[in-house]
């Protein structure tokens, strides 16, 4: 009898053994993919039990009920967290679960640049892959409205930067991140301002809210060649608002055109009266004309100290400054001589 309990014990401790090995060698088998990598995408809600099944199907291991245990039993399948999951050829089976139980999924990035328009962001959206689209149906006014934000205009009110996002994740929360992250920056950078002005260090500026300066800003972007330029732009279009001389400046009106405007702008652009055309009409435009970053929101918001009223482009990406009208018109015979007998860069004389 206890040869036979001893035989028995070998052979069942050898089965033991030996299933263990062939599991070890399974579970460190390398894996193989035609295109070097296998994208396995987790839902919302799926349990470990369905990816080992999804496994099976795409030949990526084909015992799902041996995987299943396995991953309950050495804890992997616990708080199994939804998202797309890189796994590249020569992973084995513990890798993948390692991959798993880390919650490594793959982030895609999307960056929205300064300086664009609301109907930019919009295409941009579009086009990105791996976002879901929600807001292809959605007018702009709906999307405000849905953020909270009813009756606002769309346009510079979504903060450029780069932005890290889930496969499927929806272009929604995408705007509604950016939408957030515009209204902290403004907010912080306002509030900083107030509290200069109220310790006596600086000057009040000719804003009336935080939306002001975010307007000033866009058009800050959008005139901004060299970013150091930006305080020194900013503070000739001040100067402007302070002593009640139009902004007369080219971004702004070429906004108010539209799809109208195809590259040139003529001089019956600049007579047309649009609600952006600065050439006709007094102080700010209605609205941002496009997005503005921190660095721009700052400059409109702490302009240098310097008393030029005029700017023109030299051709490098810099501009001239300069404080008279005098000055200014004998730069522009200096730096745009080429251009056509319809420039117009110099703003008109105070208003009566």
């Amino acid at each position: 009898m206890l040869r036979l309990l001893l035989l028995l014990a070998f052979l069942v401790g050898g089965a033991l053994w030996m299933g263990y090995a062939h599991v070890q060698s399974l579970f460190s088998k390398p894996l193989e993919f035609p295109e070097g990598q296998y994208a396995l995408d987790v839902l919302p809600g799926s349990s470990f039990s369905a990816v080992t099944r999804q496994f099976e199907r795409d030949d990526l291991f084909p015992y799902p009920r041996l995987l299943a245990f396995y991953g309950r039993y050495f804890g992997y399948s616990r708080n199994l967290k939804a998202g797309e999951y890189a796994i590249s050829s020569g992973s084995t089976m513990f890798d993948v679960l390692e991959i798993l139980k880390s919650g490594a999924v793959v982030y895609h990035q999307l960056t929205l640049l300064e300086g664009q328009t609301f109907k930019v962001f919009r295409q941009q959206l579009l086009d990105t892959r791996n976002l879901r689209h929600d807001i292809t149906e959605l007018s702009d006014d709906d999307i405000m409205k849905k953020l909270g934000a009813e009756g606002m205009h769309p346009e510079g009110q979504f903060y450029p930067d780069t932005y890290f996002f889930q496969k499927n994740d929806s272009d929604f929360d995408m705007l509604q991140r950016a939408y957030r992250r515009l209204q902290g920056v403004l907010q912080e950078e306002w509030d900083n301002r107030v509290k200069e002005e109220q310790a006596g260090t600086l000057e009040s500026l000719p804003y009336k809210t935080p939306y002001d300066a975010l307007i000033m800003a866009s058009i800050i972007e959008k005139e901004t060649g060299q970013p150091r330029e930006r305080p020194e732009i900013a503070a000739v279009f001040v100067q402007r608002l302070k002593k009640r001389m139009r902004l007369q400046t080219d971004p702004t009106v070429i906004y108010g055109l539209g799809e109208r405007y195809q590259g040139n702008i003529t001089k019956r652009h600049l007579r047309e009266k649009t609600p952006y055309n600065t050439y006709r009409i007094n102080g700010l435009p209605p609205t941002p004309i496009a997005s503005a970053g921190q660095a721009a929101i700052n400059a409109a918001l702490h302009p240098t100290a310097s008393t030029a009223l005029y700017f023109v482009a030299k051709g490098d990406g810099s501009h001239k400054f300069s404080k008279t009208l005098k000055e200014h018109q004998k730069a522009v015979r200096q730096y745009q001589w080429k251009r056509k007998a319809n420039y117009r860069s110099a703003p008109a004389s105070p208003l009566k």
